[in-house]
């Protein structure tokens, strides 16, 4: 606490929207869930109080300001975050607080020169006695009598904003402002099911779903005794690891072997792939069914490999009963690693542990398949009651 009574370090986040704008008069409701994310992500630092201003959320924590605002930066829904004090509506006392903001501002900047500096007032509250550059202008004079030595003012290029926020009931006075993930609240756009592989590009399609306000849960296929439970333990990471974008995630793992032995045994080698998808995605639009999700989000990438090239893209989805939303689609494979390593899921996705589509890998996979071959291979194979089993034998595991 500095003389003036000023507290030395942030109480609060300001977290101001971003796609929210657009919502109309639907805001209410997607606010709502907005707010609800925050709390859950706040909780293992501290208790939040959230109040609703036009455009923000301020967000008060009882304790450890610092954690929450980094909790909050993994929240979807906003465009900007800042750490930040409150001050009562009046020139002077948000006068009073501006130099414990600077000053906190000048400890990670430079020493040894003069930091270019401009203070920017927005007022959403009309009736306030100053206009915005009038109490630019107060407040400036306050800062450059405590902290003239370290600054230099410069409207056009400042290194230093010291922001002002005056809102219907209290001021808000911030020098920071963190990107937010940007998208729409998870929760907002309903469940989906990710058939989640051990790759990188399922774990950020997932990701990218979370995004537009999709709530997900996953499934992953394993084929014992071809694959041993490393693999499992990875894809219960993936999952852990995205958990912190939208709370505990729910794994669903499918015992596979049946069917891909029965696919092995019965089916063109060239097929065995395709027909592994169309089968995993049959059980994935039960499963999805079962527990409410309303589409399956994939990994797939258009001619990455040889099962997604379109012929075998089109193959694939035939076989699924639910839409499949496909978000890195059009991405470069370095594009979809830069996210995985922003995201926090590449280093897990990089382990040694094959999936089991390497089980019964072809040789020479098929490149442009046939749908109408597909069902036919298929019609032989007398595979219903093997999904079904597999659907039956699925271990639920909870991932946090």
């Amino acid at each position: 606490m500095s003389a003036a009574g000023v507290p030395d370090a942030p109480e609060m986040v300001l977290a101001r929207y971003g796609e929210l704008w657009l919502k109309g008069k639907n805001r209410a409701d997607f606010e709502k869930i907005l707010i609800q994310n925050v709390v859950r992500a706040a909780r293992p630092y501290s208790p939040v109080t959230v109040d609703r201003e036009q455009g923000q959320l301020a967000i008060v924590p009882e304790r450890r300001v610092a954690d929450v605002a980094r909790a909050l930066e993994d929240v979807f829904g906003f465009s900007s975050l800042s750490p930040a004090w409150g001050a009562a509506k009046h020139p002077d006392a948000i006068a009073a607080v501006a130099p414990a903001v600077v000053a906190r501002a000048l400890e990670a900047a430079p020493a040894d020169r003069p930091i270019p500096f401009r203070v920017e007032t927005r007022r959403s509250d009309k009736s306030f006695p100053m206009l915005s550059t009038e109490l630019d202008r107060h407040v400036a004079d306050r800062v450059l009598e405590k902290h003239g030595a370290r600054l230099r003012v410069d409207l056009s290029h400042p290194e230093l904003t010291l922001g002002i926020s005056v809102r219907s009931w209290r001021a808000y006075l911030f020098a920071e402002r963190r990107p937010g993930l940007g998208g729409l609240p998870v929760g907002t756009l309903g469940p989906v099911l990710c058939l989640l592989s051990g790759g990188i590009d399922s774990p950020v399609a997932a990701w990218l779903a979370m995004k537009r306000g999709c709530r997900v849960s996953f499934v992953s296929f394993h084929s014992p005794p071809y694959l041993g439970d490393a693999s499992k333990e990875k894809v219960r990471r993936l999952v852990a690891a995205l958990a912190r974008f939208q709370g505990p995630g729910v794994l669903h793992v499918v015992p596979f072997t049946a069917v891909q032995e029965r696919i092995r045994d019965g089916a063109p080698e060239a097929y065995r792939t395709v027909l592994y998808r169309r089968a995993m995605h049959r059980i994935a639009g039960r499963l999805a069914e079962r527990e409410g999700a309303l589409a399956l989000v994939t990994g797939e990438c258009l001619g990455q490999v040889a099962s997604q090239t379109l012929e075998n893209l089109t193959c694939i989805g035939a076989a699924a009963t639910l839409p499949v939303l496909r978000p890195v689609l059009s991405f470069d494979k370095q594009e979809t690693i830069a996210l995985a390593r922003r995201i926090g899921t590449y280093e897990i996705s990089i382990l040694p542990a094959p999936d089991c589509c390497t089980v019964f890998q072809p040789v020479h996979p098929v490149i442009r398949g046939q749908r109408a071959r597909c069902e036919r291979f298929e019609a032989g194979l007398e595979l219903e009651p093997l999904l079904a089993a597999a659907v039956e034998g699925v271990e639920r595991i909870e991932a946090e």
